[in-house]
């Protein structure tokens, strides 16, 4: 920083301008003293904010992931968790957060729909709205992506999306045009793939969000910038840096004439006005920011109040699909006088609590559901934790208890960076056996001079018999147990993979080996650093230690699981996905639950009628056993205060707050767009009609409609008045709680136009509103339905336009459900253009 006045960016040399639009580094900006402008600070997080060292020496409070805030139905609670975020990011030191991902669910194969909203496009953009406000109104900007067609993982970097023009107006592109117009959103990304035939950093649909107001920065995803042509397009930043297709290049063109330099000034002060923002410029700049000063100091009072803060969040988007009686009363909330209760399954012990890839941080702690049980329950109750059945065949992470630094009586493992000759440049002790070093290896360690990392670290055979030791990544790996190689392996994605698969789930090898209780070996895993992977100035090293415990035979666990749930009052069976049926970098094959959880299911609800199933996914998955057990819950990836928030509903502390904002599939017959590129293209054929609206369309049941989801009360629909007004249309809805105790309701407005000249959905979301009430009490809730959720895109007009006439209302508790019903017609007015 610098006391001089700031210069005008005009003022610079062209080179000073064009460093400034590309990354320094992985996830910061370059400085420029000139202009007044400090380093400004990006960070991946969509459940979380990571920072720039993204390993468990600086760990984040790990919220719900994006579909668990979305099953809220509750924006003022997402809002608030936008503000705990950027609470997170002024800790961290970090200006810049990478989200929301406000990409439709077109599919629920696509492998990062745990890190998207919703399947329809006005409840992500009520969600994306609040969540932007809650960041961005505590000096952290707020960045909405991947604009647009970002909805599939395979081939993401290549594939062409092909999509009519009305369908992308009223779908997906709604959410970034509600993120600029309803949020004032500070930054936007643009996406790997292709919109019909331009890559999306030279994609003229990017010039949309200037049209609908937005003043704020457009970055490229990380690695997405293909070539100059995006200088002349609305891409202002290419990260990461500082090696990008501009630099140089871009110098050169501005010089003949190519890129206009009045562009490249432009770019920069739309990057200046993103640091007035944040703080990084301006008369309010700081060198960097201090915890303190838009986030309070952590103190244990304060880990607290984020604990109960994050605990209500994951609590209030819980989904309860199904709540049958059993004797006579619904299992759920679970009977006081249960006095034994058998928590079965892996996820019970070893929850996902959040996704792989961009959305992956190191929590500050997990509360597992076997925990958060054991504290809720007392002394009182019998908790019986048994693991139930395999749920994958990879190796996994091994407990840190398992393992001591060499030379140590402490728990951990010992890092050494290696250069030529062996020669050792540097080393550290983890606690972690994940690593992801992004050309930050530590103090000292250069990257052009790294050839090889070790990771050494002693094992401890917590049970006699045959333990699995192995490593993971891409490259050359060694194994070495008690200094004899017994692994020495070339690990290789598959051909055509997304280079993130490298991350979320790497190729790995392992070694069997016969261990009694209490043996300990010396293991050392070796990554010679591949030449061709480096850069000038960007080295990418991935490494994984595994080890996995001897596992029970799957027959053998699923008798112990039956013995366990027969023994018991109720038995709780947590299932899920792994990190290898879901995650960044992939899309799902299939919607299996993985492994023999869904035999397990079936084994533990003929054991005991009062079987409660927890689904731990972050997608739909099938459920071929819905009908066999007592009770569903849906629990999402949830963060780290999973096991607190899931003993509150289990115990009926609170009731499960969650609505679906996804229809959940039936079965594999179920109508569901494919993520494959055909030749290259992405084909959106099904239009407007994604998720529910295909359903209601094709006249197929899915097993839940989107909208889905019920309390620990009952309701009753009451009245329904509907009237035009200036601004569009007012809805209000009389609900009764006919039930015993407090609830919540989501009220649903639904619009659909039967005798339309043109083609719509059967019918789609205009509006919803909750509904709070006690026993017994009738309360009216008032929905505003704007003129544009009447709305379709004129394409020959190039406008939105109102088809004249009325409007069928359905009121309701999901897609398919009507309570109430009425008609309207909205007053004639124009509609806001976008």
């Amino acid at each position: 920083m610098t006391d001089a006045v700031p210069v005008d960016p005009a003022d610079l040399p062209t080179e000073r301008l064009v460093r400034l639009l590309t990354g320094a580094d992985f996830w910061a900006l370059h400085a420029e003293p000139a202009l007044g402008l400090r380093r400004i600070v990006t960070s991946d997080g969509p459940a979380g904010v990571r920072g720039e060292l993204w390993d468990e020496r600086d760990p984040s409070v790990n919220i719900p992931s994006p579909t668990a805030l979305a099953a809220s139905w509750d924006p003022g609670m997402v809002r608030g968790i936008g503000g705990l975020l950027a609470e997170e990011a002024r800790r961290k030191r970090v200006d810049v957060l990478l989200g929301p991902t406000v990409n439709i669910q077109r599919t629920p194969l696509g492998g990062r729909h745990f890190e998207c909203f919703s399947e329809d496009p006005l409840l992500t953009s009520r969600l994306a709205v609040a969540y932007i406000t809650g960041v961005q109104e505590h000096g952290v900007a707020a960045t909405v992506k991947h604009v647009v067609g970002n909805d599939f993982e395979r081939q993401r970097f290549t594939a062409d999306v092909r999509v009519d023009e009305r369908t992308l107006r009223e779908v997906y592109l709604q959410p970034f045009e509600a993120a600029v117009t309803g949020a004032g959103v500070w930054a936007a990304m643009a996406a790997y793939n292709s919109v019909r035939g331009t890559t999306m950093t030279e994609n003229p649909l990017l010039e949309l969000l200037r049209g609908w107001g937005f003043d704020g920065v457009v970055m490229s995803d990380w690695f997405a910038a293909r070539s100059l042509a995006a200088a002349t397009a609305e891409l202002d930043l290419v990260m990461p840096g500082p090696t990008t297709p501009w630099g140089s290049a871009l110098v050169d063109a501005v010089a003949d004439g190519r890129v206009p330099r009045e562009a490249v000034v432009a770019k920069v002060r739309r990057l200046l006005r993103l640091g007035e923002r944040v703080g990084a410029a301006g008369p309010d700049a700081t060198p960097g920011v201090e915890p303190g000063r838009f986030a309070p100091a952590p103190t244990p009072e304060r880990a607290a109040a984020v604990a109960a803060h994050l605990r209500s969040a994951t609590a209030a988007g819980f989904v309860l699909l199904g709540n049958r009686p059993v004797a006579g009363a619904p299992v759920l909330p679970l009977d006081p006088a249960a006095r034994r209760v058998a928590l079965i399954g892996d996820h019970a012990t070893h929850p996902r609590v959040l996704g792989g890839g961009s959305a992956f941080v190191f929590p500050t702690g997990v509360v597992t559901p076997a925990d958060g049980l054991r504290a809720a329950l007392g002394d009182g109750v019998r908790l019986d934790v048994v693991a139930g059945a395999p749920t994958t065949s990879r190796i996994g992470a091994p407990e840190l208890a398992d393992l001591r630094v060499p030379g140590a009586d402490r728990p951990g493992v010992e890092i050494r960076f290696l250069g030529d000759g062996d020669r050792e440049l540097g080393r550290v002790e983890r606690t972690s056996t994940t690593y992801n070093w992004n050309n930050a290896f530590g103090d000292g360690v250069e990257p052009a001079r790294l050839r090889a990392v070790e990771a050494r670290t002693v094992y401890r055979a917590a049970t006699s018999g045959r333990h699995v030791l192995g490593c993971s990544g891409t490259g050359r790996y060694r194994l070495l147990l008690d200094g004899v190689v017994v692994l020495d392996r070339q690990l290789a994605l598959p051909v055509d993979a997304d280079g993130v698969e490298g991350l979320t789930r790497p190729p790995q090898a392992g070694h069997e080996v016969e261990l009694a209780e209490g043996a300990e070996v010396d293991v050392v895993v070796r990554h010679d650093v591949d030449p061709e992977r480096r850069t000038d100035d960007m080295l990418i090293v991935p490494l994984q230690v595994n080890a996995s415990r001897p596992r029970p035979d799957t027959a053998q666990a699923l008798r112990t699981a039956e013995e366990a749930a027969r023994a018991a009052d109720v038995a709780v069976v947590v299932v899920g996905t792994t990190e290898e049926s879901e995650g960044e970098g992939f899309d799902r094959d299939e919607l299996d639950l993985p492994g023999a959880q869904d035999e397990l299911v079936r084994r533990v609800a003929a054991a005991n009628p009062r079987t409660v199933v927890v689904v731990n996914a972050g997608a739909p998955v099938l459920l071929p056993w819905r009908d066999e057990v007592a009770a569903v819950l849906v629990s999402w990836l949830p963060g780290q205060e999973f096991g607190s928030a899931l003993a509150d509903v289990l115990l009926g502390v609170v009731e499960p707050g969650g609505r679906l904002p996804m229809t959940w599939p039936g079965d594999t017959a179920d109508p569901i767009p494919s993520t494959v590129a055909v030749d290259g293209v992405v084909h959106y054929s099904e239009g407007l009609h994604v998720g529910h609206r295909r359903y209601l369309r094709d006249g197929v049941r899915p097993a839940y409609w989107f909208g889905h989801g019920l309390g620990y009360t009952s309701w009753a629909y009451e009245g329904l008045v509907v009237r035009p007004e200036p601004a569009g249309v007012a809805v209000e809805v009389a609900v009764r709680n006919t039930g015993a105790r407090p609830g919540r309701e989501v009220v649903q407005v639904y619009l659909a136009r039967p005798e339309s000249a043109l083609e719509r959905p059967a019918r789609w979301l205009a509006g919803f509103a909750a509904a709070t009430a006690g026993p017994g009490e009738r309360v009216t809730v008032r929905i505003a339905l704007p003129e544009r959720v009447f709305a379709h895109w004129d394409e020959s007009a190039g406008d939105w336009a109102v088809e004249p006439g009325e409007f069928a209302v359905r009121v309701g508790r999901h897609a398919d459900d009507a309570a109430l019903t009425a008609t309207v017609a909205p007053r004639p007015q124009a509609v806001p253009s976008g």
